[in-house]
């Protein structure tokens, strides 16, 4: 049975959204789908009595859902809100809890914020003579010990149990989603109905006594929002806070390997992308042919030159130093194409795949292809456009235009590898050889030269948080798409590399929590 992670179904919950399907719509046919499995168990609901009970968050939204529907199925509907409904944390409950303050004549509403008030409620409500019992209390997001009044609601729950059927929505509350480990309380469940797919944790040995019979529910879940690139990617994989005590270098220290006689703003352009996505230091080891014109587009670059015009072997001592020092490695942009600079970057690259997170891109590219370097094990994502990759890959033909051939084809080409790679395009598809996903943003504005370079200064600042090589791809390409549909928005086809580059923090900043200093400022 196909299963899905508690993290990888948040991320598809808020994909979706971005697609275009409203959570809205989601919690809707999660709690219909709740109210029918209870109409077939109960054979009909009229004249039925039903308690749920329901948590602050989405899970308690479905239940609220679950609620209005069987109160149209003639059901006699009570729901305890275990708090105040100020705190519905989210605006698709409170949505739901809105209309059932609407709907007194069919549904009893009581809130709940103490062990005094649940027991009164409890009471009150008939709940140990009623026929079904819904736990909508706690969802995916279970985390830590639980505390009252929720733990006395499981335990209120479990005494009932074997007089009422008891349902839980998506999992029994206290029960880990990912593990299946059972929290002290966990609701023992007659029956669980689960949304879109079985969470890990609903099929784990220890999880059988308390999951009852599972239910797998279809709720118009697209499975583009799991293969597709979204926010959902950003905020589950987005650091959001910075420790207030944090230090110079703790946010990523990035070296970037690039530029020759030609090109000396592609790896400026790495790098000032590295910092506008985070990073604490962005470090350009460049010819002298080009260090100090490097040096020279902005005073937040620190430069080290290297020994010849071009990048040559004897650069590779000096540059493993530097690596020592880095947290990440962007290796390619602008170093052109002399065999000795090919020989140079393979030689960088066996003296440091596996000790430090790379981004391969560009010229660096070329010379893999031109005689392979084995980075299976090694945390790298390379970054090639169609042309690159065929290249890359031995192929003779480049990648299918076929969007799912396509994604095979990347897979493929990773897998035989063993790296992540990242294809550029009108669709990027990134891919570790097991997972494949699609990125959608980006414009046809975004072939201006430079944007590419800024692509691998992103990647390499979400490796040096600790990302895995494919979430660092995935959220690297969204990050600068979307930098590049904000530019294109404000300015239409007429953008360059850097005004990608300056709308970065416009991308991250909805998705971090910014704590000033003690100046009184608002």
């Amino acid at each position: 049975m196909e299963v899905i992670s508690s993290k990888d179904m948040r991320i598809a919950d808020e994909n979706a959204s971005f697609l275009g399907l409203s959570r809205l719509l989601l919690m809707e046919n999660a709690g219909r789908a709740v109210a029918e499995e209870l109409f077939r168990r109960l054979n009909g609901l009229k004249g039925r009595k039903v308690v749920v009970v329901a948590g602050l968050g989405n899970n308690g939204g479905d239940g609220m859902v679950a609620a209005r529907h069987m109160a149209s199925m003639g059901a006699e509907v009570c729901i305890i809100l275990l708090g105040r409904e100020e705190d519905i944390r989210t605006e698709e409950a409170r949505a739901n809890w809105a209309v059932l303050k609407n709907m007194f004549l069919t549904v009893r509403l009581r809130t709940a914020r103490t062990p005094e008030e649940l027991r009164s409620a409890w009471s009150e409500l008939g709940a140990e003579e009623v026929d079904a019992i819904v736990d909508a209390i706690f969802g995916t997001g279970i985390r830590g010990r639980i505390r009252s009044p929720y733990s006395d609601a499981i335990e209120l729950i479990n005494r009932a149990s074997g007089k009422a059927l008891v349902a839980s929505v998506d999992l029994p509350s206290g029960l880990d989603p990912d593990t299946g480990q059972p929290s002290e309380p966990t609701v023992k469940a007659d029956l669980t109905i689960t949304m879109h797919k079985p969470k890990p944790g609903l099929l784990a040995p220890e999880a059988r006594e308390f999951v009852g019979e599972l239910i797998v529910a279809n709720i118009g879940m697209p499975p583009e929002a799991e293969f597709f690139v979204g926010p959902g990617d950003l905020r589950a994989y987005l650091r959001p806070r910075r420790p207030p005590h944090a230090k110079k270098g703790d946010f990523g220290r990035i070296l970037v390997v690039g530029g020759g006689p030609d090109y000396s703003g592609a790896p400026a352009l790495t790098a000032l992308a590295a910092l506008r996505t985070g990073a604490d230091l962005a470090i350009v080891a460049a010819p002298r042919s080009v260090a100090d014109a490097i040096r020279s587009f902005s005073p937040n670059l620190i430069v080290r030159t290297l020994s010849s015009d071009r990048l040559v072997p004897a650069d590779v001592p000096f540059l493993v130093k530097l690596a020592d020092y880095a947290t990440s490695i962007a290796i390619g942009p602008g170093l052109g194409t002399d065999e000795e600079t090919f020989e140079a970057v393979r030689s960088f690259l066996e003296a440091v795949k596996g000790l430090r997170p790379l981004v391969i891109d560009a010229d660096a590219i070329k010379a893999l292809a031109s005689r392979p370097v084995d980075l299976s094990g090694s945390r790298a994502v390379v970054t090639p456009h169609a042309g690159e990759l065929r290249l890359l890959s031995g192929r003779e033909v480049p990648p299918p235009e076929d969007i799912k051939a396509r994604m095979d084809f990347v897979g493929e080409v990773a897998r035989e590898l063993g790296i992540t790679i990242l294809l550029k395009a009108h669709f990027d598809i990134i891919s570790d050889g097991e997972k494949v996903k699609v990125n959608l943003t980006g414009n046809p504005g975004m072939t201006v030269g430079g944007t590419g370079d800024v692509l691998t200064g992103i990647v390499a600042t979400f490796l040096s948080r600790g990302l895995e090589p494919f979430e660092a791809a995935c959220v690297g390409a969204f990050v600068n798409g979307m930098a590049g549909d904000l530019a294109a928005r404000e300015l239409g086809y007429h953008i360059t590399a850097t005004d990608v580059i300056e709308r970065i923090p416009a991308v991250l900043k909805p998705y971090e929590e910014v704590e000033l200093g003690t100046t009184g400022l608002a």
